[in-house]
């Protein structure tokens, strides 16, 4: 029988999906692989129905951004879970904040469809082939999306509260 660790997950996907893995980093034990939009799909149904790493959860799926990097602004962050073999991966897509689409996980994994809507909802990054992409938490005529950290967090006019202490 097969231990499938951390070590066997990225042995397997550099053998399979090297041109698409950018970064592969393990903080605090819980490896995370960042790959390119392009083959996240490929990426995902593989490790879903590879017969050894049978990664069939997704956990979690979130936006992130980071405005203070350059065509990298936003990211689409997928924890996987393998129940069987009792292992964790988070992924990570990073795409530009002038064109926010990235491919619908909704092919691979059924659960992706409400997390999809719910991060478009945030932060605005349009999910294609998405089977019903609109917001479920904002009113539908709001005009922005309110985890971008597009605004400041306090009064412009107060001096004795600074932005930077709040993570900006």
């Amino acid at each position: 029988m097969i231990s499938v660790d951390n070590a066997y997950i990225v042995q397997y996907l550099k053998s399979h999906f090297e041109k698409e893995i950018l970064n592969i980093e393990e903080p605090y034990g819980f490896l995370t692989i960042e790959v390119k939009k392009e083959g996240l799909i490929a990426l995902l149904v593989a490790i879903k129905n590879d017969s050894v790493l049978q990664m069939n959860f997704l956990t979690d799926l979130c936006g992130v951004h980071y405005p203070e990097s350059p065509n990298r602004e936003l990211a689409v962050v997928y924890h996987l879970h393998s129940f069987i073999n009792n292992v964790r991966l988070r992924l990570k897509v990073f795409i530009p904040a002038a064109d926010p689409q990235i491919p619908s996980a909704t092919t691979v994994f059924d659960t992706a469809n409400w997390m999809e809507r719910e991060t478009f909802d945030f932060y605005g990054i349009l999910f294609l082939g998405h089977p019903n992409l609109k917001r479920i938490l904002n009113v539908d005529d709001m005009d922005y999306h309110p985890l971008l950290k597009q605004y400041r967090l306090e009064d412009g006019t107060r001096t004795d509260k600074v932005d930077s202490f709040f993570g900006r």
